[in-house]
């Protein structure tokens, strides 16, 4: 398994008048995680578009629990439990102050400028052996 954290600070941009955040939100706080933990790998994302590769979100999940609102700070957990064939699948958790706000997951594919499915490229999958634990 693979894991890692980011912090995020809960912007007044992102909530409505109540002061709660927009819930579309959620999923740009897991694509910020989702960035941070390839870096983390030494596997960024503009290294893959410059190879050729890109990683396309193939499907998406958010479940809200408690609301996140302005100011709040934000740890985003995402988590790698299964090893990356042709598609990779990550999990996410969004807490606040120890107490569990949302739960994610989103599923992505390597594929080429055209669409076309790809195998993901060797260098990423020895990186992903090299971080197992």
């Amino acid at each position: 398994m693979i894991e890692s954290s980011s912090q995020i600070r809960v912007r007044y941009a992102e909530t409505d008048t109540m002061g709660v955040a927009y819930h579309g939100n959620y999923l740009t706080w897991f694509e910020v995680a989702r960035v941070e933990l390839f870096d983390r790998l030494g596997a960024p994302y503009t290294g893959f578009e410059k190879q050729g590769y890109f990683l396309p979100v193939l499907s998406a999940e958010a479940r809200y629990l408690l609301p996140a609102r302005f100011d709040d700070r934000l740890t985003v957990t995402v988590s790698m439990s299964e090893k990356p064939r042709a598609r990779i699948h990550l999990q996410y958790n969004v807490e606040c102050d120890g107490r569990l706000l949302a739960t994610g997951s989103t599923s992505h594919g390597f594929m080429d400028a055209n669409g076309k499915a790809l195998r993901p490229p060797e260098r990423f999958i020895e990186l992903i052996e090299k971080h197992w634990s």
